[in-house]
């Protein structure tokens, strides 16, 4: 029994480490181009890409574990009965439970790396990705409001010129900025401006010391405001400028960047979809391992191709009901303890079942 565990074991890494090589080459291949395609575009800055490679790295390592764990159980079970090594070992006493030992030998400090990951380092990851988009796109507002030049934002509503600083700290001069909404006309001095980025992502040109005069269009009215400190928005994130596509994809960027104690502490449906898909994924690679077993369990006469086929087919449904579940559990369809044990217990019945029926003794034919 110490020589199967330590020979399966051995194998079992061995492939592991081949596939997730393999899978991180094929992944950081792709997100290259995409980041460098972003970069290109404007959309972040060409010296963060790397970075940002990095960072995204760490948050699809989850599931790339996972994937790597599953492919290598099954592999190096598939080959052992095409092979006929198998036969042996049945000879010696053994049988196809024997191989839950030294599958669970590598799976749970797999799962428990699995759960490292998400629970801890791939927030922190998408907080940084997060940052520097944020950084980028604050940086891209001290350009456009540059001194000496007049600068228009959200399609001519708001206009700006500036001088240069003359007091120490200061980012930039005088500023003249004309506003235009539904009901006023708008023209705002100051002796001194500079960028703020708020918590919420939204960006503001924060005036010093001046004046707005206010003009409402066809009617008598006329106000004058002095004020010390005054904020104009650079860019509106839910005007018409941005799609609801975008504002969700933001949304849920936010949620996944939220350390995993502030989502435990919020009673929100957002927040339990979160916590139950950072709980589902070590759960998922110990299932995946333990349901290659049977998968992998072939008889050497038959073709290979359709076991491996219904195993990446049954990966797949896996990841995809977790994913479903966690939208479920977002929109209050459906409740976190349901959603979080449904789809694991379903599958872990599963492979029960599939054991079961690999192992059983079938009556011979009577002719």
């Amino acid at each position: 029994m110490f020589l199967f565990k330590r020979s399966s074991i051995s194998e079992i890494l061995s492939h592991a480490g081949v596939v997730l090589s393999t899978l991180l080459v094929v992944w950081l291949s792709v997100l290259l181009v995409r980041l460098v395609g972003e970069a290109a575009g404007g959309s972040i800055g060409a010296d963060v890409v790397l970075g940002m490679a990095l960072f995204s790295s760490i948050t699809a390592l989850p599931v790339i574990l996972s994937v790597s764990l599953f492919i290598a159980v099954l592999t190096t079970i598939t080959r052992c009965f095409r092979e006929s090594e198998m036969v042996v070992w049945f000879a010696s006493g053994l049988s196809l439970r024997s191989w839950i030992s030294p599958v669970l030998s590598c799976a749970i400090p797999i799962a428990l790396l699995i759960a490292v990951l998400t629970f801890f380092a791939s927030p922190w990851a998408y907080l940084q990705i997060s940052e520097y988009r944020q950084r980028f796109e604050l940086r891209s507002d001290l350009s456009k409001v540059s001194p000496g030049e007049f600068i228009e934002v959200e399609d001519g509503a708001r206009v700006f010129f500036t001088e240069e600083p003359l007091g120490e700290g200061e980012e930039l001069g005088k500023v003249v900025a004309r506003v235009i909404d539904p009901q006023w006309f708008s023209v705002i001095t100051a002796k001194s401006a500079h960028v703020q980025n708020e918590d919420n992502g939204d960006r503001f040109l924060v005036l010093n010391e001046g004046y707005r005069y206010d003009m409402k269009p066809k009617t008598p009215w006329f106000r004058i405001t002095e004020f010390e400190n005054y904020g104009v928005r650079l860019e509106n994130r839910d005007e018409q400028g941005t799609s609801s596509e975008q504002i969700r994809a933001r949304a849920e960027q936010q949620i996944k960047a939220r350390p995993t104690t502030q989502l435990l502490g919020d009673d929100t449906n957002r927040a339990r979809s979160q916590v139950m898909w950072r709980s589902a994924l070590p759960l998922a690679a110990l299932n995946l391992a333990l349901l290659a077993i049977p998968l992998g369990a072939v008889n050497p006469r038959l073709g290979r191709s359709g076991n491996i086929l219904i195993a990446g087919l049954l990966a797949l449904l896996y990841m995809n009901l977790i994913n479903l579940s966690r939208g479920w559990i977002a929109s209050g369809a459906l409740s976190f303890p349901v959603g979080t044990l449904l789809v694991h217990g379903a599958f872990s019945l599963l492979a029960v079942f599939l054991f079961w029926q690999k192992m059983r003794i079938k009556r011979p034919k009577q002719s």
